[in-house]
């Protein structure tokens, strides 16, 4: 509950409920607020089992966390019905970039070649490689172009 404050944050809590409270009150002060926070569990542990036993026998591993719409999601991501790890690990990312620079650079990489000797000459690759531009293939020219 408090596990981000630290020693002075704290002394200065104490010192603080001293000065408000006085040395006369804080002790009384403190059986109150622990008093208060015990029923406050006891309340909400009571709800709890109602809630419970009101569901039935096929809500007996009901736990209240999964309620909270990340630790769902979690749950259900973990779930391997869906197959989303051999999703995530069948995708390289590294690799299908490294795949389109070589062909962007005219490269062959080891799978880009053999994808395209397997494809063959139907056409099932696209050629990205940068061709040379001859100087005699001119665009014709358009005067009302410009």
């Amino acid at each position: 509950m408090f596990n981000d404050i630290g020693p002075l944050e704290l002394i200065t809590l104490v010192v603080l409920a001293v000065l408000v409270f006085g040395p006369d009150k804080l002790p009384k002060v403190i059986q109150d607020v622990t008093r208060t926070i015990r029923k406050i569990r006891e309340f909400s542990e009571s709800a709890k089992q109602d809630i419970r036993s009101e569901l039935g026998p096929e809500f007996k591993d009901f736990e209240f966390e999964d309620l909270n719409p990340k630790a769902f999601i979690r749950k259900q991501l973990d779930n391997d019905e869906l197959g989303l790890k051999e999703i995530r690990n069948g995708f390289d990312l590294k690799k299908e970039m490294a795949e389109v620079t070589d062909a962007v650079h005219g490269r062959d990489s080891d799978s880009s070649s053999s994808s395209s000797s397997s494809a063959g000459s139907s056409g099932g690759t696209v050629d990205m490689t940068k061709k040379p531009e001859t100087p005699e293939e001119r665009p014709p020219y358009d005067a009302d172009a410009t």
